[in-house]
């Protein structure tokens, strides 16, 4: 059973790829997942805020007087609230690799132009195989249109694949207005890989203690139908490697996303709820389905229920949900 693929140039026996997750940063876990089969790994990201504060303090710290500007540091997430600091980061990334013989992806999670774009080259030098850019941006002020914060993310990824040799990837959010046309001009900037979709944490509400609170919902099977929709609108369409995170629980849950397209599959929720070892369950429980349907490859199935190749293609569009809204009975 042949079950390799291509992701974004990388060369992997399956499609099951572990995502940015806590569990990157034990190399214990990391070994344990190699051990276990993953087809490669994507380290957890390294945030634009983290290495922006670490700048300032640089600065503030040479300069004469510099502590009376301390209160600027303020407006940044304390350091502790981080396992590893920009340059720990980097030296992270070169004990992965020393430790693994599969790719590792590194990540960046950011949303501005800046001097912190830099560090997508060091992470080439310290050894990444590949950069996941994670776009996270909440457009809050109302005088921000559309256009800025598309071209804002258009021109980080134009920035980024200027100075690297190494395939960048671009984990996106579904919140677009007209979220295949973006994916599109990804793809033309230069995006090597598009990862559908980001998860937003929420934050919530502690109506007793009148408090924003926060709290750390793992997904499960049911947020995969709208990767699905996605991945098989730009499946064909956009000349960039396809990858779905969010959703992805059980080996029939990569069966739905290969088969709309998806180059691999990313898994952190069904990991951290399993354990490491779940990467190797996941890769047999999906080699007994297509032994079981009788396929003798993972390209044979890639993209087969697409919008071209699937037999009813308004299943995906409009038509599908009104029809779905008729479906019920009481």
């Amino acid at each position: 059973m042949d079950l390799s693929t291509t992701y974004m140039g990388l060369n992997l026996p399956h499609p099951m790829v572990p995502g940015a997750s806590p569990l990157m940063h034990d190399l214990d876990t990391v070994r344990r997942l190699e051990d276990a089969g993953a087809a490669a790994l994507v380290l957890h990201s390294l945030f634009e805020e983290q290495i922006t504060r670490d700048q300032i303090a640089t600065f503030l710290h040479a300069q004469a007087h510099g502590e009376s500007f301390a209160e600027a540091l303020s407006y940044f997430p304390p350091p502790d609230q981080f396992p590893l600091g920009p340059e720990e980061y980097l030296e992270h990334i070169g004990r992965v690799k020393a430790a693994v013989g599969i790719p590792v992806i590194a990540s960046l999670n950011g949303t501005t132009k800046g001097g912190w774009l830099e560090y997508a080259k060091v992470m080439e030098q310290a050894g990444a195989d590949a950069i996941e850019l994670n776009l996270y941006m909440l457009a809050l002020d109302p005088d921000m249109a559309s256009q800025d914060v598309e071209e804002g993310e258009l021109e980080l990824v134009r920035e980024m694949k200027r100075s690297l040799r190494i395939p960048v990837a671009v984990k996106v959010s579904p919140f677009y207005t007209s979220f295949g046309n973006m994916a599109t001009r990804l793809a033309k900037a230069g995006a090597d890989a598009l990862v559908l979709f980001n998860r937003f944490y929420q934050p919530d509400i502690d109506p007793e203690g009148l408090q924003v609170s926060r709290a750390l919902h793992l997904s499960n099977s049911t947020e995969l139908p709208l990767r699905l929709r996605w991945l098989a609108f730009l499946s064909g369409r956009v000349p960039a490697s396809l990858a779905v995170t969010g959703g992805v629980h059980t080996p029939v849950d990569v069966v739905k996303a290969v088969m709309a397209g998806a180059h691999v599959v990313q898994m952190v929720s069904a990991l951290l709820q399993n354990g490491p070892s779940y990467v190797g369950e996941m890769r047999d429980g999906l080699e007994a389905w297509m032994v079981e349907h009788e396929y003798e490859s993972l390209s044979q199935m890639h993209g087969s229920m697409d919008l071209l190749s699937c037999p009813d293609p308004h299943a995906y569009e409009r038509a599908n949900y009104m029809l779905m809204l008729q479906s019920w009975r009481e």
